[in-house]
């Protein structure tokens, strides 16, 4: 990944770590998806993971007891991200965890050109949040990688759903951005290496051509060829950059008999006239045997 695309993955991450959950029930979901590793993550996701813990802390500490009392109330406790309660919650408390799972233990990588996003989790969380991506239409295949469940996305669509459902919707621009610039990039080197190479080879047969007319007028054997390959030889001594199509086009022929006529001054200046001709005059004396 080059520094451009680590930037910007850490912007999208920045992105993700500034919004600020409206509902309680989303602080707290999301609280729950960052679980205590947030906190040895990047500073944007460490500040979100306090902010969102003393919200946590407040709220339990005003409902447990008196105002007169709260400074003796205990911290909350953090909840496993395993033990959010994800069949019973909403869809945007649903949101909330997967955005708390992405920022605590998710990676995107964009090298090579692909989107590649996964987390890292304990292996007993790998198929426990694989379900749960299956049951938000968003599959994810997972296994086990040194000791550790990773639960893991290859298709940009995926990855792409995934972030803008959590609300990376300025960063999914930016990427998407990118990916197209790359693949407009991508193609037109491979219009003009394409078109590189054919230059390449017409310029080739062009001057072998070339040189077969030579030595055909220099013993007399062009003159001596029909008149089409004549044209076609002084069309090309004219018009050395000239194309097969645009030769044709001049000559009023068409690009096959063209063709065909530069092959055959090729053939000659390799091989003598004889060398040419048998093999037409034995499928002459064949047909009228």
């Amino acid at each position: 990944m080059t520094r451009s695309e680590r930037d910007l993955v850490l912007t999208l991450r920045a992105e993700l770590a500034g919004i600020d959950p409206s509902r309680s029930c989303d602080r707290v979901a999301e609280a729950a998806g960052l679980g205590s590793s947030a906190v040895r993550r990047e500073g944007p996701v460490a500040r979100l993971a306090v902010r969102l813990r003393r919200g946590a802390e407040g709220a339990a500490r005003t409902a447990a007891v008196p105002a007169g009392d709260a400074a003796t109330t205990p911290a909350a406790p953090v909840v496993s991200p395993v033990a959010f309660d994800w069949d019973h919650a909403a869809d945007h408390c649903r949101t909330a965890w997967l955005r708390g799972r992405f920022l605590a233990c998710g990676s995107l990588s964009l090298s090579g050109g692909r989107t590649h996003l996964e987390f890292v989790v304990d292996p007993a969380e790998a198929p426990v949040l694989a379900g749960r991506l299956a049951d938000i239409d968003l599959p994810a295949s997972w296994r086990i990688r040194r000791g550790r469940g990773v639960v893991t996305w290859k298709s940009g669509e995926a990855v792409g759903t995934f972030l803008r459902r959590i609300g990376a919707a300025g960063g999914l621009l930016e990427l998407e951005a990118r990916q197209v610039s790359r693949a407009l990039r991508g193609d037109l080197n491979r219009v003009l290496n394409a078109e590189s190479a054919n230059l390449q080879r017409a310029v080739s047969a062009a001057g072998r051509q070339l040189d077969a007319i030579a030595i055909l007028e220099a013993d007399g054997r062009l003159a001596r060829q029909p008149e089409a390959v004549r044209m076609v030889a002084g069309a090309r001594r004219e018009t050395p950059e000239a194309t097969l199509s645009e030769l044709a086009e001049r000559l009023q022929f068409h690009r096959s008999a063209v063709q065909r006529a530069l092959e055959r001054i090729e053939h000659l200046a390799v091989h003598d006239d004889e060398a040419v001709e048998r093999p037409t005059r034995r499928r002459r004396s064949a047909a009228l045997a």
